[in-house]
């Protein structure tokens, strides 16, 4: 679990933005547990020996994010054949949650949760975590954009299905109750074609908003997530799962085990090659271009 790392400071609109010598990698569990505590379990282990920072799971009140229509739709799962029964399976209860808090603990690995209504905020808020996040379909949540906001804790904003107008009103928000904020570019399809997911969009955002940028996938494979590393996110979120053929809307964009090993052994490799940007001899350099120069009218200075 990071230990070292300060996001706290100068995450506001404010240059220049300090950029963390450490890619915070967070490993989305989302609901790929399909409402089982020892598969949770397992996905905690998994990004435990991944080396990943955070796990993050996700809160709903049923009945607030969906209409009873929909509820009472038919929707076959290994639960039932309505929408009710496929969702309330997959929510976790206080008893549950407060399972994965302890086993967390234990496995010394931190772990937040993102809302998607009032209730459910105030539900996590017991566990006060050091992170909130802002779910993509809920950047226009303005009841709850407020109420994180008031929190003042670092926010990771997911940016899928918004518009700059949408992006707008959730930073000033944000700027109104001076709480940081991360701005994480995510495009909301599950799994996304590579052409779809602009990842200069992350340049765009960072000039214009003046915040750091994060990186949220839902691609299969690694390679767009190795170059948002090398694009300098702050933060890194992967959706992970055991195995993809799972039951479960997002598993299919999650990663794998040893998948998810590589991406964060891959990560780390990146921000050490990635320097500080001054060009100049290396100590070792010096020796070499002596003898390879030996013909030139040159010599060190």
């Amino acid at each position: 679990m990071e230990e070292n790392l300060d996001f706290t400071n100068g995450f506001i609109q404010k240059e220049p933005w300090p950029i963390p010598n450490k890619t915070l990698i967070i490993a989305e569990i989302g609901i790929n547990h399909n409402g089982d505590i020892e598969i949770a379990k397992k996905l905690i282990d998994m990004a435990k020996t991944a080396g990943c920072d955070y796990v993050k799971f996700q809160k709903r009140t049923i009945d607030i994010v969906y209409s009873k229509d929909v509820l009472d739709s038919y929707r076959e799962s290994p639960w039932g054949t309505t929408q009710r029964e496929q969702k309330e399976a997959l929510e976790f209860n206080k008893e549950q949650y407060d399972e994965i808090d302890l086993y967390c603990k234990e496995k010394s690995i931190g772990w937040f949760a993102s809302a998607w209504d009032l209730p459910s905020q105030s539900f996590l808020k017991d566990y006060n975590f050091k992170y909130n996040k802002i779910a993509s379909p809920m950047i226009t949540h303005i009841d709850l954009l407020n109420m994180v906001a008031k929190e003042k804790k670092l926010t990771f904003i997911s940016t899928g299905m918004s518009t700059y107008d949408d992006i707008d009103k959730a930073v000033n928000i944000f700027n109104k109750y001076d709480c940081p904020f991360i701005l994480n570019h995510c495009v909301s399809e599950y799994p996304i074609a590579e052409d779809k997911i602009n990842l200069k969009g992350m340049t765009d955002l960072r000039q214009k908003y003046k915040c750091h940028i994060g990186y949220s996938g839902h691609e299969v494979g690694l390679a767009i997530s190795y170059a948002a590393a090398a694009l300098e996110v702050t933060s890194l979120e992967r959706h992970i799962t055991l195995d993809r053929s799972m039951y479960g809307s997002d598993q299919s964009a999650s990663v794998e085990p040893s998948g998810f090993k590589m991406l964060v052994g891959a990560v780390r490799k990146i921000e050490n090659a990635m320097g500080d940007g001054t060009i100049g001899y290396l100590k070792k350099e010096i020796p070499i271009a002596e003898n390879l120069r030996q013909h030139l009218s040159w010599e060190f200075e």
